[in-house]
C-alpha cells in the first residue's frame, strides 16, 4: 500500500466527504477547514467569511488503487468548479472550489486536470489551486455527516444527488 494525502474543497464539506467515503482507493475522510488566516477555527467562525478558511476534505488515499487524478476526474464531476465562492445556494469563500498540493507533482496534476476538465464546461474553471496550508480537523458533529443524517432535508436535496451521480459516472470506482 502506498498512502497519501490530498485536501480539497468543492463546496460543503458535507458533500464532497460523503463523495469520498464511497470511492475505492480512499483510506479516510476528515471534514476540515483549510485556507485561512486564523488558528483552529470553528464553524461558526468561518461562516462569517472573516477567516477566509474553506470547507474541505482531508483525505487519505492508497495511491495503488486510486491515483491523485482519478480523485480530481471524480471531484470536476461532482461539483460546478465555474462558480466563484458558491456551489448551489451555499455561498460565501467557505464554499470555494479548491485543491491543496504538497509538492510541484501534485501542482502539475491538479494543473493538468483542470485543462483536460476545462473542455467540459462553459465557463472558465474558477477552482483555486494552492499550497497545502495548515488543516484544522472539523468538529466531530460534521464527520460522517450524511450517513448519519440521510433524512435531513440537505442530505435529500442537496447530497444524495451528488452521491448518485458519482456511482452512477464512475460505477467502477463505488467500493
Amino acid at each position: 500500500m502506498s498512502e497519501k494525502r490530498v485536501v480539497l474543497g468543492g463546496g460543503c464539506f458535507w458533500c464532497t466527504e460523503a463523495v469520498y467515503l464511497n470511492v475505492k482507493g480512499i483510506l479516510s475522510v476528515v471534514s476540515s477547514y483549510a485556507g485561512g488566516a486564523r488558528a483552529n477555527p470553528t464553524y461558526e467562525n468561518i461562516c462569517t467569511g472573516a477567516t477566509g478558511h474553506a470547507e474541505v476534505i482531508d483525505m487519505k488515499y492508497d495511491s495503488d488503487i486510486i491515483s491523485l487524478d482519478e480523485i480530481l476526474d471524480i471531484f470536476f464531476v461532482v461539483h460546478n468548479p465555474t462558480t466563484l465562492n458558491a456551489q448551489g445556494a451555499d455561498r460565501g469563500t467557505q464554499y470555494r472550489s479548491v485543491v491543496y498540493y504538497a509538492d510541484a507533482n501534485e501542482k502539475e496534476v491538479i494543473l493538468n486536470s483542470i485543462k483536460k476538465h476545462q473542455a467540459n464546461f462553459e465557463d472558465k474553471i474558477v477552482t483555486e489551486v494552492s499550497e497545502l496550508p495548515e488543516v484544522y480537523p472539523g468538529e466531530d458533529y460534521h464527520q460522517n455527516y450524511y450517513n448519519l443524517h440521510q433524512t435531513q432535508g440537505y442530505c435529500q436535496a442537496v447530497i444524495a444527488p451528488k452521491l448518485q451521480k458519482f456511482m452512477m459516472t464512475f460505477p467502477q470506482k463505488v467500493q
